[in-house]
């Protein structure tokens, strides 16, 4: 079956769950429009774990991971500056800065990003690797809309072409809790974990707006 055979099947039935397992979204083309919507299965968080692996040689900023509320575009957001090995991370408009992160082009990056509002603190993890905790603040993230491929300016829109991402990208997990790092190095090291609660790739309810594929992910023969 081709790829945008396949495009064209999960986009007309993406109201119900699908198992992406062993699936990619590719993002082949640099618009304001490709992206594609996640069905968040809460309304409210006072924790959250997010854990995505992506691919790509953009060498400008981009947006990985976009949740934006009704009072924060950016309710949680990843985000890779144009500094080289430079990643943002928001939560409810609060940004802290992660520098020295090792961001090679044309290969494949896990990122993990973990926030708790009793404590306010953030932190991510990149290839297994943890980051300093930082302080973002300890609002609860209300009535959540996640796009991957653009970043959200606005609540579920104003996406800017020079924010978008392209590439491929999968897996994308997300928790109302914190997960403990052996829980995280599970997911980076593929191996034995526990599905998120809110986003489960393996059963996930989405929207493809423009030029989105679903594609069987690449592996390296050895």
């Amino acid at each position: 079956m081709s790829a945008l055979l396949l495009f064209v099947m999960l986009t007309a039935c993406a109201a119900s769950p699908q198992d992406l397992s062993g699936k990619m979204f590719t993002f082949p083309q640099e618009t304001n429009t490709a992206s594609v919507k996640l069905d968040v299965s809460t309304h409210n968080l006072s924790a959250v774990t997010v854990c995505l692996r992506s691919f790509t040689d953009l060498q400008r900023a981009h947006s990985l991971f976009s949740l934006a509320t009704p009072s924060s575009h950016n309710g949680f957001l990843i985000f890779k500056e144009s500094a080289a090995d430079t990643i943002d991370f928001h939560v409810n408009n609060h940004k802290v800065q992660y520098v020295a992160v090792r961001y090679e082009l044309n290969t494949w990056h896990s990122f993990c990003s973990t926030w708790d509002a009793d404590s306010g603190l953030g932190q991510l993890w990149f290839n297994g690797q943890p980051l300093a905790k930082k302080y973002l603040g300890g609002s609860q993230i209300s009535k959540p809309i996640v796009v991957l491929g653009q970043e959200q300016d606005s609540y579920a829109g104003s996406f800017d072409t020079k924010q978008s991402f392209t590439g491929m990208m999968t897996d994308v997990h997300m928790w109302n809790y914190i997960l403990s790092p052996c829980e995280i190095q599970n997911y980076v090291d593929n191996l034995n974990f526990t599905p998120g609660n809110v986003l489960n790739w393996k059963a996930l309810t989405f929207d493809v707006t423009g030029r989105v594929l679903i594609e069987d992910r690449q592996m390296t023969c050895h």
